[in-house]
């Protein structure tokens, strides 16, 4: 996401800085301007703390908050409009940990959001999709900061998969009716106000399909995020 993303901000002439966040990561496909493996390496940890690789990813999340501050103090020697974070992909190594919260104040909270990946193989069922919408109503509810809501790797999808997604996540009622249809689904756990209610409070939005692969999708989320921070105004230097 973070490669393709990057890749499409420079066909549109708009500068942006990737900042890797991972520090387990072997391989990053993309050439990243700020790395946190430059602090922190998992193999380090494992090592130095005698841990195995999940025991590390969570000290390693703790150690980078601890290391924020330096890592946006070098943030802040690049002049550019955006800054293109790649965090970790395990939702229990930022999203659930208290040091996420400690590194987006460091990097700037107020001018911060977060792109939430929805899986496309999760939210192909009515009960996969409510449960990705579940997760990401944590996550919003987690970091309280604007939020962008993207399927990714769309082109997995069939048009058809695609276009019925779609429709679930702009009408809580498609996805309860389709819901009621699915034999799997306890009934008696979920009903219409339930729906509603979280259409009310925010949590329910559309989904913005993107594909890294066939490099859809871009336009939209590049939108949300300027109609968020710039009221609809494009930063792109002309």
């Amino acid at each position: 996401m973070v490669r393709a993303f990057h890749e499409w901000m420079v066909t549109q002439g708009l500068d942006a800085v990737t900042v890797n966040l991972d520090p387990g990561a072997d391989r990053v496909p993309y050439e990243v301007d700020i790395d946190v493996r430059d602090w922190i390496r998992l193999s380090e940890v494992m090592e130095e703390h005698g841990l195995g690789p999940n025991g590390a990813q969570v000290l390693a999340a703790d150690l980078l908050a601890m290391k924020a501050g330096e890592v946006s103090e070098v943030m802040e020697t690049f002049r550019t409009g955006y800054f293109l974070i790649d965090t970790p992909g395990q939702m229990e190594l930022f999203t659930f940990r208290e040091s996420s919260r400690v590194v987006i104040d460091a990097f700037g909270r107020e001018d911060s959001a977060l792109v939430y990946l929805n899986d496309p193989a999760l939210v192909k069922t009515a009960s996969g999709m409510i449960s990705s919408v579940l997760l990401s109503a944590t996550a919003l509810f987690r970091h309280v900061i604007p939020f962008v809501n993207v399927l990714s790797k769309s082109d997995l999808l069939s048009p058809e998969e695609l276009e019925t997604i779609v429709k679930w996540s702009l009408d809580p009622l498609e996805l309860y009716d389709a819901l009621m249809q699915d034999a799997a689904t306890p009934k008696t756990l979920l009903d219409v106000e339930f729906f509603k209610s979280m259409e009310t409070i925010g949590v329910y939005r559309k989904l913005l399909p993107v594909s890294s692969e066939a490099s859809t999708g871009f336009e939209d989320v590049y939108s949300q995020v300027q109609l968020t921070f710039e009221g609809g105004d494009d930063l792109r230097p002309d």
